[in-house]
This record gives C-alpha cells, structure tokens and sequence, in this order.
C-alpha cells in the first residue's frame, strides 16, 4: 500500500488515520494536510503523524485519500493537477463527486476510486462501498478495500449505484439517530428521566443492531417476534402506518440520492 496521505483531516478523515493506526500501519507510513494550524498540531500530538501541505502530499504518497467536502474539491484539484499521475492512486471520500470529474482535472491515466463511507468509521464499524474509475484496476481495489477494512465492512458497487448507497448508508446513521431521539423523548412524554430512556433505547438499539448483524432471520421476521397478537407492539405499529413513518422513511431517502445526484452535476462542466 505504501505511504497514504489522507487530504483533509475532518472527523471522516481523522477515523481513517486512526483506523490505519490501529490496524497496524506506521505513522510515518502516513501523512494528512489540514487548512487548519491549531487543528494539525491536535492531530499529531493525539497520532504521531505528519501534517503536510497538499504538494508535498502528492510527491510522497502512494495513495491519496481525498476527504474534504464536496464544496473545497476544486481547489484541491487545482492543486493536485500538476502532481499527480498513473502512479499515484486517488481515492475519493466525497459524497456525490463522480470519478469523471477526477479524471477530467487530472493527469489521463489517474486511477481513482469513489468511496461511500458512513461516521461509524469512528468506532471502526463503518459501511463503505467503492467503485471503480476508468483506469483503476483489481489491484487498486484490492488496496483500497485492504485501508477501509480497518475501519469497517467494505461493498463494491458499480458507480451507477453510488448515490443511492449515499442515500442509504452514507447518510443512514443520521436517520437511526433521529429516531433514537424521537423514542428518548417519547420516555420522557411518559413520565421517565432522561437518563433513563436514553439508557433504555440505546442498548436496545445496540441489541437490535447486532441481532441483524448476526442472525440469520430477514428484519420482518425480528420484528414479527416481538409483535404479539393484541399486544402493545402491534398498537404502536399500527401507529406508525397510520403516520406514514414508512412512506416518510423512503421519501426521505430518495430525496437524499436526488441530492447526491445534484452534487455531482454541478460539477459537469468542470
């Protein structure tokens, strides 16, 4: 894999170098670049590794992990034109920007691969799917799929499916977070502490989470297992159809890949 350079040190960036520290990579095997001075000393008094600026980042990595978001891509595609090559291998982490636009502003020949991942990155249980640009091969995925597995779980998908996956994944933990703060204060409407019904929903999110992960039942079998005949579940439930939680639920993300989709057009006539 070589020497990575992760380009911008946001929260996504900064689980990425720690995820590669903790999957046994040497910090002098990494470097980051960061707008921010106060920011840079942070992370490395926290990681032991190098910032840089974006110049020298290019000449010295093997793998460029581009992490800013999609709004500051240009200037650092200014930037990287001039530095980069078939060499170098790019490795996009920004919702929405297609490995088209990567291939216009840089070298002919740039491998790049577009990446969705989710925050959970932080804890090491990230959800990240690649693609493939025009000129990366099985070996570039291979690498890439190697650096995201000290993170997470890996998917690969055709491009085509990528604003969907932002849709779904990329943007999915900020729907599971809503609702677990909706449910907290429902307990609190029903007359329990805060600290109490926080408790109470976060492990049992915890608990249903890793029923899915590792059991073998589809979620509507789960979910069947708790609804008993004229029970309390089955009167909730029937609430939330009566509300369109669900209608809402797809509604919501289908609006999330038409953003997607937006984010990458925007950039067509770079």
């Amino acid at each position: 894999m070589g020497t990575i350079a992760v380009l911008g040190a946001g929260k996504i960036g900064e689980a990425l170098l720690s995820g590669l520290l903790q999957g046994g990579r040497d910090a002098g095997e990494l470097l980051f670049t960061e707008r921010h001075p106060e920011r840079s000393a942070e992370l490395t008094g926290r990681y032991g590794v190098r910032a840089v600026e974006v110049a020298e980042a290019a000449e010295a990595a093997d793998v460029l992990v581009v992490a800013v978001k999609p709004q500051d891509i240009e200037p650092v595609l200014t930037e990287l034109a001039p530095l980069v090559g078939p060499s170098s291998l790019v490795v996009s982490l920004c919702a929405g920007l297609p490995t088209a636009l990567y291939e216009r502003r840089l070298p002919e020949g740039t491998p790049v691969v577009r990446v969705m991942p989710n925050t959970p990155m932080v804890v090491n249980e990230a959800m990240s799917a690649i693609s493939p640009g025009k000129y990366a091969t099985a070996d570039h995925l291979k690498v890439v799929e190697e650096m995201l597995a000290c993170v997470g779980k890996v998917v690969e998908v055709p491009e085509t499916h990528q604003d969907a996956v932002t849709a779904l994944s990329g943007s999915g933990p900020a729907y599971f977070f809503f609702l677990v703060e909706a449910m907290i204060d429902a307990g609190i409407l029903l007359g329990l502490p805060r600290a109490v019904a926080e408790q109470l929903i976060v492990q049992s999110a915890v608990g249903a989470a890793k029923m899915l992960a590792e059991g073998t039942e589809h979620p509507v079998i789960l979910r069947e297992n708790v609804t008993s005949p004229a029970g309390t579940t089955i009167n909730a439930i029937r609430e939330l159809e009566k509300h369109g939680v669900r209608a809402a639920l797809l509604a919501a993300i289908e609006a999330a890949r038409d953003r997607s989709v937006q984010l990458g057009k925007a950039h067509e006539q770079d």
